[in-house]
């Protein structure tokens, strides 16, 4: 008389995740292009009022000020340049950017008018950041496919696994 209801045990619709995380990954870009157009158009002012800095009478503190911060602001430009080739915020870039922003406030504000705990903490700070840029030649690079979690998670099964066997065989 009548036909059951057939049981679908599948939901009324399906998400493609693939296509979400591509959607997603293309509106970041999008958000990464807007930060280096506006980053770009934000350094050619710089350059126009470094340029303008030079006019006598020549402020030499102002002119140093301006050159390091064209300089950290051309090393942020390439942290998002790397981020958009490789999906990766590089670590060696980052690093060289907060040590030249360091470096330039000590610079702009002078080392002798500075507080001795501020200039302690400034070279602690400089300190670790030159480790940081040492160690990380050493650290595996996680963005070509070496995952440090699954290595370590490999080698303990694989140590379990020849655990079991030898308490199997005695």
């Amino acid at each position: 008389m009548y036909n059951p209801a057939e049981d679908n045990s599948t939901p009324m619709y399906e998400i493609n995740r693939g296509r979400v995380v591509r959607t997603l990954e293309f509106i970041q870009d999008v958000i990464v292009i807007c930060l280096c157009i506006g980053l770009f158009s934000f350094m050619l002012l710089q350059v126009r009022d470094m340029f303008l800095s030079l006019l006598p009478p020549l402020n030499f503190h102002a002119v140093t000020a301006d050159i390091l911060f064209l300089l950290i602001l051309v090393e942020l430009f390439r942290l998002l340049i790397i981020y958009l080739q490789e999906h990766r915020v590089s670590i060696g870039v980052a690093v060289e950017v907060a040590i030249v922003s360091a470096l330039r406030e000590v610079i702009v504000k002078g080392i002798l008018e500075t507080n001795w705990t501020q200039v302690l903490a400034t070279c602690a700070f400089l300190l670790v950041l030159g480790i940081l840029l040492i160690l990380r030649v050493w650290l595996p690079p996680t963005f070509e496919g070496i995952d440090p979690e699954q290595a370590v998670s490999k080698r303990y099964k694989n140590r379990a696994k020849s655990e079991l066997i030898e308490t199997n065989h005695h």
